[in-house]
């Protein structure tokens, strides 16, 4: 977007005015946009986070009000603000002068820029011999003659039917079955979990979470049934309570959840 495109925008009263408050600037929007479009401002010292805010702050408040050349307006000249940022935030490739490529002063940098120049001359000539060279070779698209066909050795002659068989049934057979032996089979799931955990809970009504590990023999067993603990907890099915930190964990069956309400 240009100047002239924000000169153009829609006056408004002074009242109407979106008012900006930043750390390099406070006033209106509009003067805001024409100083970093005039380069009087540096746009990466523009937080367009906090001017979107105060916008959608604004819109909320005087949304009646506003007219779709206004917001037509501010959305063009943030994105235009958006660009102009990334543009200034992104790394760019030095472009070297007249100056740098001779090496300004240096008597040896020009020997070493001359040294390159004509080995960059060198491999354009070779190439360029190179490539009208390649472009004298034609390919040859057609097959050996008749009269000559015979000296081609044939390729399937000593391949028998047997030997067709046993090539299609190695390509055919089935894969061997993966060895799952290394891996230790899941013997518990959370439903399991949960079914003996609120059976038992019916039961006694209170009871601490050591209690209810009698019967787990392996450590898996263990994180299994705290999970399925800590489900029933969401499902608002028991209450738990613990006096200090790592200390015992009471729990206490929810007693509008017997009759399945």
């Amino acid at each position: 977007m240009s100047r002239s495109a924000v000169s153009r925008s829609p006056s408004q009263p002074a009242g109407a005015e979106m008012l900006v408050d930043l750390p390099v600037f406070s006033g209106p929007f509009r003067l805001l946009a024409s100083l970093i479009l005039d380069q009087k401002v540096d746009v990466c010292d523009v937080p367009v986070a906090r001017v979107t805010e105060r916008f959608l702050q604004r819109g909320q408040e005087e949304a009646r009000r506003w007219t779709l050349e206004e917001a037509t307006w501010f959305l063009a000249v943030c994105a235009t603000l958006l660009e102009l940022k990334v543009g200034r935030l992104l790394p760019r490739t030095p472009s070297e002068s007249e100056e740098d490529l001779l090496g300004g002063a240096s008597p040896d940098l020009v020997y070493a820029r001359s040294l390159e120049l004509s080995a960059f001359r060198r491999i354009a000539e070779d190439l360029a011999e190179r490539m009208a060279a390649a472009a004298l070779m034609i390919p040859r698209t057609a097959g050996p003659p008749q009269e000559l066909a015979h000296l081609y050795p044939d390729v399937l002659e000593k391949v028998s039917t047997e030997d067709l068989v046993r090539a299609a049934a190695r390509l055919l057979a089935a894969p061997p079955p993966v060895d799952l032996s290394h891996v230790a089979p899941i013997l518990i799931s959370l439903s399991d979990a949960m079914a003996s955990v609120e059976e038992r809970m019916t039961r006694v009504g209170e009871a601490r979470f050591r209690d209810l590990l009698d019967d787990c023999p392996e450590r898996i067993h263990i994180v299994v049934r705290f999970l399925a603990l800590l489900e029933l907890y969401r499902q608002g099915k028991v209450e738990l309570s613990q006096a200090e930190l790592f200390g015992e964990i009471e729990v206490r069956w929810h007693p509008t959840n017997e009759d399945g309400r």
